[in-house]
């Protein structure tokens, strides 16, 4: 039918597959709900305007699929906690120094004079743990499955070579836990879902089992270039049509069934499941996230400054704005556009929420390609 291996923003044939969508959906007395997982996805779907030239059959429900997005106030706060401790370099990616805290944030306490340094790679921290031996690096490492191989890679290199002042504050969270919650949710009405491309690179397709057994729901996993996306939107709407419910791979070129197995046996190296996790607008979710295993406590930054931690949290109480939407955002709940903050008082130059701090998040994403309002 197509050449997927051709031109992915192709004019003629990007406009073949929403008259097909169009076609299939057709049928319906309403949109078919969709959500794509990854904030990578809405990007591209507002980038190239996927989500209004499906207006007529398909409504875009944003995820919970941006990593800095879905770090809860209080996790952040930690952070800022830990870059306040004597002798101590905390180094993390470029959209976590502006994500807001309660009352800070890592690139206001950078200007106060705390050492914090962005990093764009994990193992960029092995350089600089060898040019300040005299101090203490810790890595507020997050991401989801994606991200995950990079710290356990940078954790086995500094045990190969004896680094003993690189310390970790580990966030790396999981993609099927917080997609499960949603769907928990009794006002939930979303018909299938744009599986995330790079997560299951590392991970394989597995990992949707619980999606389409319990909830039948159907997950087809998508690259990122508007023929990728339009072309897993007309998969999940067959199925639909067809009333089942499968995991499918959109994005052949890149994802295999069972993954990467030796990315996903680095990660279980270091690595185990945490009892639960704290997600923005989410909650608590059980074995939502990671953990370092115990026999790693040693360089363990959380279990290592448990008491000091505690005792911030338990004298600073964790403030959230409540006018901001995030949450609800992350959840499905709302457009981007429907919080009353949005390009008022919030906005790339003054976020006041993660979603509008994260390349990735779907506010950014709005104030960025969508100025109907």
């Amino acid at each position: 039918m197509f050449d997927i291996y051709n031109d992915f923003k192709e004019k003629e044939n990007v406009l073949k597959l929403v008259s097909l969508i169009d076609e299939e959906v057709g049928g319906y007395n309403r949109k078919v709900k969709i959500m794509e997982v990854c904030g990578g996805h809405t990007h591209s779907i507002m980038k190239y305007g996927l989500n209004r030239m499906l207006s007529r059959s398909v409504d875009f429900i944003h995820g919970p699929g941006c990593p800095v997005c879905v770090m809860p106030v209080s996790r952040i706060d930690i952070a800022i906690y830990l870059s306040r401790l004597e002798n101590v370099i905390l180094t993390t990616y470029g959209d976590m120094m502006r994500v807001p805290g309660s009352k800070s944030s890592l690139i206001k306490e950078r200007g106060n004079g705390a050492d914090i340094r962005m990093v764009y790679s994990p193992l960029d921290i092995i350089k600089l743990a060898q040019e300040n031996k005299n101090k203490k690096i810790i890595f507020y490492a997050i991401g989801f499955e994606t991200t995950a191989p990079m710290t356990a890679a940078l954790i086995e290199q500094i045990k190969v070579h004896g680094i003993e002042n690189i310390f970790f504050y580990i966030n790396h969270v999981l993609v099927p836990p917080p997609i499960e919650a949603i769907l928990d949710l009794c006002d939930s009405e979303i018909d299938g879902f744009v599986g995330p491309g790079h997560v299951s690179v590392i991970t394989g397709v597995e990992i949707y089992n619980n999606i389409v057994v319990k909830y039948k729901k159907p997950v087809v996993v998508s690259g990122f270039e508007p023929f990728d996306i339009l072309m897993s939107v007309l998969m999940i709407a067959k199925q639909i049509n067809r009333r089942f419910s499968r995991i499918e791979i959109g994005y052949t070129r890149a994802v295999k069934q069972n993954g990467n197995k030796k990315a996903q046996e680095l990660v279980n190296k270091y690595f185990e499941i945490r009892d639960s996790f704290e997600w923005r607008g989410l909650g608590y979710i059980p074995k939502s996230a990671l953990k370092l295993k115990e026999k790693f406590k040693d360089i363990d930054a959380e279990s290592l400054f448990r008491d000091y931690i505690y005792d911030n949290l338990a004298n600073n109480k964790v403030v959230e704005n409540q006018v901001c939407k995030c949450g609800d955002i992350l959840k499905g709940k709302l457009k981007p556009n429907e919080c009353p903050l949005f390009k008022k008082s919030c906005t790339p130059d003054n976020p006041i929420g993660a979603c509008m701090v994260s390349h990735e998040g779907a506010c950014a994403a709005y104030f960025k390609y969508f100025d109907d309002f």
